[in-house]
């Protein structure tokens, strides 16, 4: 018996529980609606909750993205966990925390046995596929998924490839260890794949539900790799640069923006796919990120670190049948929150392993409970971060206050209603003693919740049982730099010190 069939058998009915170790209008058209809601989930890799129009952000072009807002409800602070491609995206599909998904860095392949968003509306009848990058399977960043577990339940479609940002000479795999080269830009491509699996879906399976999980690589760099026509759009000079950006690139940022906007036009036409076929009605469409980028806020690059520009991601939901136009939700909701939020507005049940919150009350207009924090960190600091002299950390966000400890003790403290870009760190300030205190004790109910302990790279790695396959993957990627690289130097003086630096200090 494989593990669907397994699924399938615990998850007969609503209520079967799965078990495990572990500017724009458009047309609206009725059609026979299958017994429960299709799931569309759109998300860009390093789009930053900042930078959407409807979240403030006037420079950048997102007319479709502001129309799903418009159509759906909007969250102000959704917030990625741990800024990083594999563990964020492990937590998006499965609701774990990445110490449980032992994922301490990227390129670590996840395991087998969790269960993902797919595994449990597979179990109910949902046809799950999956296109784009997936960063999942470990390394190397090219290698096949075939057919099987690793797929964790995008069975019925996949056009993926693990991981790369060459958006003009992409590639990807279905269902043989062939890859399929794409001509011109890879987001396009790859929209023009989906919208192929809605169509076929209303043409074929109309009386079953589906779930598609679409991830593009873009936003993330290199940002100059977007077509012309929307890097023409954005002027470099007429950008308007964040209080707290310091000595940018602003032709980077411009071109960032273009690929935004090129991924927002996608967008649209997924949208309209849906309204064409007469499903948009019936369909929960999802639009977010897995992190943001720092993009010279701070003087800092990409992503890794507990500010603002990196841990902020776009969240829309949209459920016309269920969920009312033009909501603004203040809502803590993370991404591990996400999984068992759309389980929860489809309405099944989730599985007891999940260590999200279940949110949808806050999408359907009932009442429910937020947690009082989310929970950050950076667990192994290694990557582009280093760069930045950022290391390890844990932190906590609340709707007022961003905190942050490094392994000597408190790193960050900022009060988000009088400081919103984070530029007076008050730490140890005298003034905010009360406010630290009962953030510090945050954080520690958050490892006792989760059972969780902060320790160095090395011996979390250690904790998690991925030592081994952590130290093989620095010694895979080391041979790609050359030896006299100072991040290569670096990196490896970290490790040797077992990864106990401490953080530059702000």
């Amino acid at each position: 018996m494989t593990r669907r069939d397994a699924l399938k058998g615990m998850a007969a009915g609503t209520g079967g529980l799965i078990t495990s170790g572990c500017v724009m209008k458009r047309s609206k058209r009725t059609s026979t609606k299958p017994e429960r809601p299709n799931v569309l989930v759109v998300f860009g890799d390093q789009w930053r909750g900042q930078d959407v129009g409807c979240l403030g952000n006037t420079d950048v072009m997102t007319p479709h993205v502001d129309g799903l807002a418009r159509e759906g409800i909007l969250y102000l602070n959704a917030i990625a966990n741990y800024p990083l491609c594999t563990p964020s995206r492990a937590q998006l599909l499965t609701g774990r925390y990445p110490h449980a998904l032992e994922l301490v860095t990227n390129d670590l392949a996840i395991r087998t046995n969790e269960v993902s968003i797919a595994h449990v509306l597979g179990a109910h009848g949902y046809r799950c596929g999956y296109i784009g990058k997936w960063h999942l399977d470990g390394w190397s960043r090219d290698k096949f998924t075939p057919p099987g577990p690793r797929r964790l339940g995008f069975d019925d479609y996949w056009a993926v490839w693990n991981c790369s940002h060459e958006y003009f000479n992409a590639k990807y795999y279905l269902d043989t260890p062939e890859p399929v080269s794409i001509q011109g830009y890879e987001p396009n491509h790859q929209t023009g794949l989906a919208i192929k699996f809605i169509e076929n879906h209303c043409e074929e399976y109309k009386n079953r539900p589906f779930c598609l999980f679409v991830s593009y690589a873009p936003p993330h760099e290199p940002y100059e790799l977007v077509p012309e026509r929307y890097s023409a759009m954005y002027d470099p000079d007429r950008i308007r640069l964040r209080p707290n950006c310091k000595e940018p690139t602003r032709r980077d940022i411009a071109d960032y923006y273009a690929a935004c906007t090129a991924l927002d036009e996608n967008m649209g036409r997924m949208l309209d796919t849906l309204d064409r076929c007469g499903i948009a009605e019936n369909t929960i469409v999802v639009f977010t990120s897995d992190h943001g980028d720092m993009l010279w806020s701070q003087g800092n690059t990409k992503k890794q670190q507990p500010w603002g520009e990196s841990i902020l991601i776009p969240l829309i939901i949209r459920y016309p049948a269920r969920i009312k136009p033009g909501q603004r939700s203040g809502t803590l909701i993370c991404v591990s929150d996400i999984m068992p939020t759309i389980l929860g507005i489809v309405g099944v049940s989730i599985p007891p392993c999940v260590q999200g919150t279940e949110l949808s009350w806050s999408a359907l207009g009932g009442r429910g409970q937020e947690s009082p924090s989310a929970y950050l960190m950076e667990m192994f600091g290694i990557g582009q971060v280093m760069a930045n002299r950022i290391f390890t950390w844990r932190g906590v966000r609340t709707r007022r206050y961003l905190y942050a400890e490094d392994l000597s003790g408190p790193w960050l403290l900022y009060d988000l209603e009088r400081d919103a870009y984070e530029m007076r760190n008050v730490v140890g300030s005298n003034d905010y003693k009360s406010a630290q205190d009962e953030l510090a004790a945050e954080l520690r109910s958050w490892y006792k919740r989760l059972d969780e302990t902060y320790l160095p790279a090395v011996e979390q790695a250690r904790a998690v049982g991925r030592y081994d396959e952590a130290m093989a993957l620095m010694n895979a990627v080391i041979p790609l730099y050359r030896p006299d690289h100072p991040e290569v130097i670096m990196l490896k003086q970290y490790l040797a010190d077992g990864g106990n630096w401490t953080n530059r200090r702000f």
